[in-house]
């Protein structure tokens, strides 16, 4: 079940990678709160989909690691939105699985050109116009991966800490201009992007993919993983009213995961 959040209503919300999963979510949430979304994606049968299912929904085809990709991007921001309130970083891949020495430059490269370097793009663009929003916020995805280590997942872990370490600095930065910015961390999010890493590890591992999937299942204490509703929540509430306050932050949502395996 989604939050609806009232103070979101006539909010102009960005949200990168928001055809699928946990952007889907998020942009569904949005949405039903009363907002005016625009989503990106690389995927543009997904954008149709979710504009054939979420009425009033703008989208647009982007590459968040591509600088000329993300400048049309923005244009398209002040073309079909008129403005900008709220920048959801949700864009994102997993990256490779292996042990250090087994991965390519290529893959840890590509790893971090979307996870963080992409952000950088998206907030440096959306920064000038957050200064002219309402009660403008920004959330960057990060993971659980970002505060804790992560064996055979050094590339999505290295990004994800970075993540944290932006949005702080970010938060720094922008809150003494009413800006708030904060990170969100999900654990291990039910899907098939989870299982698809799951797999991949299982290979790695030479283990079977039951065993795998198990441990992931079980890591966190509540003993399940969090589905993409549950981040979509926490950005709800984050961009909303009742966070006002709440700046700087690693807003974890993983169940209390202490570990990754």
């Amino acid at each position: 079940m989604l939050l609806k959040e009232s103070s979101l209503a006539g909010k102009r919300v960005l949200v990168t990678a928001g055809a699928n999963g946990i952007g889907l979510a998020i942009t569904r949430g949005f949405i039903q709160s009363g907002a005016k979304v625009l989503i990106c994606d690389v995927d543009e049968k997904s954008l149709r989909e979710a504009q054939a299912n979420l009425p009033g929904v703008m989208t647009t085809i982007a590459d968040v690691s591509d600088e000329q990709s993300v400048e049309r991007l923005f244009e398209q921001v002040d073309a079909q939105l008129g403005g900008l309130d709220v920048m959801i970083n949700n864009a994102g891949i997993a990256g490779p699985t292996g042990t250090v020495e087994k991965l390519s430059l290529a893959e840890w490269n590509r790893t971090l050109a979307v996870n963080i370097t992409g952000q950088f793009l998206c907030a440096r663009l959306a920064v000038p116009r957050l200064r002219k929003g309402n009660k403008a916020s920004m959330i960057n995805l990060s993971s659980a991966a970002g505060h804790l280590g992560f064996p055979g997942r050094s590339a999505y872990a290295a990004s994800k800490w970075a993540v944290v370490g932006f949005t702080k600095s970010l938060a720094l930065e922008l809150g003494p201009e009413g800006i708030r910015v904060n990170a969100i961390l999900p654990g291990a999010v039910d899907g098939p992007r989870i299982r698809a890493v799951i797999a991949a590890k299982a290979a790695s591992l030479g283990q079977p993919v039951e065993d795998v999937a198990r441990i992931y299942e079980s890591q966190a204490a509540m003993g399940s993983m969090v589905s993409v509703d549950d981040i979509a929540n926490m950005v709800l509430f984050a961009t909303g009213d009742f966070a006002r306050h709440v700046n700087g932050q690693e807003l974890v949502v993983d169940g209390y995961t202490q570990a990754l395996s």
